[in-house]
């Protein structure tokens, strides 16, 4: 199951995280891969706004983890991009709270698929500026970004679903498929 949306300003990106918070249950895992600057944290704050998580969402690049506390269910924010190994992804002892909480995992193609067979997957695109896109700065803070986003497994699936038929989000999906 596939779904492709069109997000032309972060608070497209974050509504379609919110609606992923909103639908999310205990033991689900979100990746979110895209280059530097594509809105991985910015979707992670809508996530967050949907779990009714208060406070400060940001990157955890430097701590690896982060445990926000939810509504209902809490909000484990990973950053993978530093990770080098299965022993240091071990060492974070994701598996303590993968079954409670929803897991969110910035760059993680690769590295986190072990987590669980059940995810979505999202992959961010965005417009690429004068360094081949490597410098978040030289774009606009909403340019337009493509999400293409994969059900992986039963449970991955029917999230996905959940959140493509939340009503806000109807105008932003471009494309639909298995």
């Amino acid at each position: 199951m596939a779904y492709i949306f069109q997000a032309p300003l972060v608070s497209d990106i974050q509504a379609i995280g919110e609606a992923f918070g909103e639908n999310a249950q205990g033991g689900d895992l979100l990746m979110l891969n895209g280059p530097l600057g594509a809105g991985k944290t910015t979707m992670t704050q809508g996530v967050a706004r949907g779990l009714g998580v208060r406070g400060t969402i940001s990157s955890p690049t430097f701590v690896i983890a982060q445990i926000h506390r939810g509504r209902v269910i809490d909000l484990v924010h990973v950053d993978a991009y530093r990770l080098g190994s299965m022993d240091e992804l071990d060492a974070l002892d994701l598996d303590t709270s993968l079954d409670e909480s929803l897991t969110v995992v910035e760059w993680g193609e690769g590295k986190t698929e072990v987590l669980s067979e059940d995810r979505v997957e999202v992959f961010i695109e965005r417009p690429e500026g004068a360094d081949a896109g490597l410098d978040p700065e030289d774009l606009f803070e909403d340019a337009p970004r493509t999400l293409r986003c994969v059900g992986v497994g039963e449970r991955g699936a029917e999230l996905l679903d959940a959140v493509a038929r939340d009503e806000r989000l109807a105008n932003l999906i471009v494309s639909h498929g298995e």
